[in-house]
């Protein structure tokens, strides 16, 4: 599991932050391994893999994977909702925005900014099985385990977060905070 560290770089957002969970260097530098692997899975494959990108949260991580794959990709997207502007999940899920291509038959690889629950997730897994893809597997950036209530199979997990509320590198509370290029803990006074 990560610690935060206490030194929080000069941002926009002021106070509202108080610690970094996983810096700019360290992010980047655990995407490459996880591209390089997933690379590794599917060269040689007949068709282009698809990168399923949740939005809004993923963005920033759907960007950096695909830069560091060596192998074709397309990328795709979806926008899911359960959160609205509270900062707990509702449980419900609304598909916002969907696929505008056929996966049937297609690599898929569903890139997740956080697992905290698994319920969202674990949705979508079931209902793109439904769409007959030729393989389908989650990539997550970080994971709250402690905070996990459906178990959701991952291929690869970035980072092992505490439960504290996280912001940044496309994370977000209220619309605010996902241009922050690491991942840091938000004060409870900010979204209490």
């Amino acid at each position: 599991m990560i610690a935060k560290s206490a030194d929080v770089p000069d941002n926009c957002y002021h106070d509202d932050v108080e610690g970094v969970l996983v810096d700019e260097a360290t992010l980047h530098a655990r995407i490459a391994e996880m591209a390089k692997a997933a690379s590794d899975r599917y060269r040689g494959e007949d068709e282009d893999t698809i990168l399923l990108c949740v939005l809004k949260g993923a963005t920033y991580f759907i960007a950096d994977f695909a830069r560091a794959m060596d192998i074709p990709t397309q990328m795709e997207f979806m926008a899911l909702s359960t959160y609205g502007q509270s900062a707990e999940s509702s449980g419900t899920v609304e598909i916002r925005m969907d696929l505008t291509r056929d996966i049937a038959g297609r690599n898929v690889i569903i890139l997740e900014d956080i697992i905290e629950s698994g319920i969202t997730l674990h949705w979508l897994v079931d209902h793109l099985k439904g769409r007959g893809p030729k393989s389908l597997e989650v990539v997550t950036l970080l994971r709250k385990p402690e905070a996990v209530e459906r178990d959701v199979e991952t291929t690869d997990i970035g980072f092992d977060i505490p439960s504290d509320f996280v912001v940044g590198y496309g994370l977000d509370y209220a619309e605010r905070y996902r241009d922050l290029p690491w991942v840091g803990t938000l004060r409870p006074s900010v979204y209490s």
